[in-house]
């Protein structure tokens, strides 16, 4: 039994605590490529033990598949599509973007209650984590610090530790310097599993071995940041939660509603989360703001869509719900729902492709690749099907008991009528009951305005300037055309 178990059985035999410190640690770009989740390519014998040492859920999943809107969701615990905050990176330009009446943010919920709030990177820095909301707030009010360590005596803490995940592979097939030193020996690409979507390419393999080495060094940032806690004496009292934002950023993960892109892991360790247990309910990621409230004694704001998953009246969600939208300069409106059982996904611009071109996708050598091949005439079977189709279907329908990798559409089959009814339901009712605002068109006020700080960004970079130039021009084509 390990130093953290031995004290928290201590702790658990006392007196219950009055405020637990939270500590969030938040992934980029990743999805549930861990070895408690069934990754056999490598090994993360950290995040393992952080799974048997609390619990872990198998069907944990984001709002939204991109950055922007999955932080606005987690951080106010409420869907991104409520809170006008589902347009990827948006409200950056004049066209400003504020919370509705009576919403805030978790952690200045926290504060208020006497937490010391901090949100960092790792290794902790005076720099700020990163925080990527759509909305305006001030930090002030929000923040206290970067690193717990600068609390008063006694005070409890909500922090937030931020890593950089999936992203270290960046757009190139060559791997990080800082994740080569630190693991010394890398995956090999020979040895990595692909889903049947993607060619059996050398650029798709390097790329995906990289990613695996990405989850490795994040695994032993983990470990380091839990050695910190046992350091600091707070192990046992500290509720940790570890997820990631979205899944990895690839043609069929980060910016769709795929399992490859929402599905996320989620590991709960500390006062109130059992032991060993692995939960096979479905959650969505914006629960971790009523469940730390509530493991904090706070009272969870009313209206707010996140449940407390470690209550003992917890009533499990019948089904998850997802969004995409715009994302940078690529106007996209798709929702999901999903059970245990069946995916569906309604496309609301069916006319446009799957891989619509995205100056920040077009940019990695991924993405290039596939264009490569499918413009060549060699990429054939599911990756040309699927990723290139002209047009898509207005609606998808999975059986993923069947079907996990999501390739087989059930919609038009006569068979699967009452499953395709039944979640189309479920969507309409959740679009109604929680006020999607995706229901109407962005205004081409905000969009020129956020697309006015973009195109400043992109200066830097010849090459992307002139692709979301070029992109630009065909998404207004394409409105202007009713796709």
């Amino acid at each position: 039994m390990t130093k953290y178990l031995l004290a928290l059985s201590v702790l658990l035999a006392g007196a219950p605590l009055e405020k637990p410190n939270i500590l969030w640690i938040v992934v980029d770009d990743m999805s549930a490529n861990f070895g408690c989740y069934g990754e056999k390519t490598i090994e993360t014998p950290n995040l393992d033990r952080l799974a048997r040492e609390g619990t872990r859920f198998s069907k944990a999943f984001t709002t939204a598949p991109v950055c922007s809107p999955s932080r606005s969701a987690l951080i106010t615990g409420r869907y991104q599509t409520s809170i006008g905050a589902h347009h990827h990176r948006s409200g950056r330009g004049a066209d400003k973007i504020t919370l509705p009446e009576g919403v805030d943010t978790v952690p200045a919920l926290f504060r208020r209650a006497g937490y010391f709030t901090s949100i960092g990177s790792w290794p902790m820095s005076k720099q700020p984590g990163k925080t990527d909301y759509n909305f305006e707030w001030e930090s002030k009010a929000v923040y206290d610090g970067t690193d717990w360590a600068d609390r008063k005596k006694g005070q409890p803490f909500f922090a937030q530790v931020q890593l950089h995940g999936g992203k270290y592979r960046g757009n190139g097939t060559t791997q990080s310097p800082i994740v080569k030193k630190a693991l010394g020996t890398l995956t090999a690409p020979e040895a990595v599993k692909l889903p049947p979507y993607y060619p059996d390419d050398p650029v798709i393999r390097q790329d995906w071995a990289n990613y695996l080495d990405d989850v490795r060094y994040t695994d032993l940032q983990v470990g380091q940041i839990l050695k910190r806690l046992e350091e600091d004496g707070v192990a046992a009292d500290t509720l940790v939660f570890f997820i990631t934002d979205h899944g990895i950023s690839h043609a069929r993960g980060k910016q769709f509603l795929y399992d490859e892109g929402a599905h996320i892991p989620l590991v709960v360790r500390g006062p109130g989360a059992a032991v060993g247990a692995v939960r096979t309910d479905l959650v969505e990621h914006i629960d971790l703001a009523a469940t730390s409230l509530a493991a904090a004694g706070i009272e969870i704001p009313k209206g707010m869509h996140s449940r407390d998953v470690l209550a003992k009246d917890y009533r499990p969600r019948e089904a998850v719900f997802a969004a995409r939208d715009r994302c940078d300069e690529t106007v996209e409106h798709l929702r999901m729902a999903r059970t245990s059982t069946w995916k569906y996904i309604r496309n609301f611009l069916p006319k446009r492709p799957h891989l619509q071109p995205n100056a920040y996708k077009d940019s990695k050598a991924i993405v290039k690749r596939l264009r490569e091949l499918h413009g060549s005439g060699k990429l054939t079977g599911l990756p040309e099907q699927l990723l290139f189709a002209p047009e898509r279907a207005p609606e998808e329908l999975y059986d993923l008991e069947a079907d996990p990798f999501e390739v087989r559409n059930l919609a038009a089959d006569p068979s699967h009528e009452a499953a395709l009814k039944e979640m189309r339901g479920r969507l309409d009712r959740w679009m109604e009951e929680t006020g999607d605002q995706g229901r109407v068109p962005e205004t081409e006020k905000r969009y020129d305005s956020d697309m006015a700080v973009y195109l400043k960004e992109l200066t830097k970079s010849p090459e992307g300037l002139q692709i979301l130039e070029a992109n630009i021009a065909l998404m207004k084509k394409w409105a202007a055309e009713g796709k």
